[in-house]
């Protein structure tokens, strides 16, 4: 009985030993250890680094990469594996991450500013940013440095592949700074102070013509011009006009469209002495 009683104890403990034995096994792969006769370890760590990496392994894919970069200073591998470190920060994405992320593909540009992925670092530096923009109510400190960062791309790399994605990134982070004037104008509006909101509005208008919310500010902007003690209602019709010549869908198209109607007869009149 006792022999029985001890064999089925080390029959329950059998698949314990197993499992701590792999464990210790694969911890002795970590990032100060090599496997024994590793003819490239800076490719061996690289390779386990993107491996992790691609599978968002934040944490342990940063040690391997870190390695390659600390140890192996010379290695072909190290602009890469700096990439891929700035890379796990960002797909942590916490605020302290993204801060980390900045001053990776910052060290990686002053580096390798002609690095073949040079422009890859620059992108990933402006995502860092753009990743930390705030709402439009909010401070947008973060928002004007992704447009920066992204515009930095647009003036050095013209042929990029990822110009596209680049431009795209760069018209988000332009429209949040244009929707943040556009509140306070909005705010002005709505405050009865049409000069403020008329200086608000022609403001976002001259920095960024291309603000895709544009149609509020003209309808808002014309209506503030008509209000106005001096009654700029010629000047008020040109913004209505362009709201209606520029967009084919928005939800202020059909009043523009009266209120054109309805300033162009304005204008007859006072032509007509009636």
């Amino acid at each position: 009985m006792i022999t029985s009683r001890a064999a089925c104890r080390r029959a329950r403990l059998f698949p314990i030993v197993v499992a701590l034995g792999a464990a210790l096994a694969c911890a002795s792969y970590g990032r100060n250890t090599l496997p024994p006769g590793t003819v490239e370890p800076d490719k061996f760590l690289f390779d386990r680094g993107m491996a992790t990496l691609n599978d968002k392994k934040w944490l342990t894919a940063r040690e391997f990469l870190k390695q390659v970069v600390e140890t192996y200073t010379q290695s072909p591998y190290r602009p890469d594996a700096k990439l891929g470190i700035g890379d796990s920060y960002l797909g942590e994405g916490s605020a302290e991450s993204l801060v980390l992320a900045i001053n990776e593909f910052r060290e990686f540009l002053s580096f390798y500013p002609t690095n073949k992925r040079a422009d890859y670092a620059q992108y990933k530096l402006g995502m860092a940013h753009f990743r930390q923009m705030r709402h439009a109510q909010r401070d947008q400190t973060e928002t004007r440095e992704a447009v920066k960062e992204f515009e930095a791309f647009v003036a050095r790399y013209p042929t990029s592949s990822l110009m596209p994605e680049v431009k795209a990134r760069l018209r988000e982070s332009r429209d949040r700074l244009s929707e943040a004037d556009y509140l306070v104008g909005y705010f002005y509006y709505r405050q009865r102070w049409y000069p403020g909101a008329i200086d608000r509005f022609k403001s976002l208008l001259k920095d960024d013509p291309a603000y895709t919310g544009r149609d509020a500010v003209y309808y808002y902007l014309a209506d503030a011009l008509v209000k106005t003690q001096t009654k700029r209602e010629a000047e008020a019709l040109t913004y209505l006009e362009r709201l209606v010549q520029e967009f084919e869908q928005s939800d202020y198209l059909v009043e523009a469209q009266k209120r054109i109607t309805e300033l162009k007869t304005l204008a007859q009149t006072k032509t007509s002495g009636g």
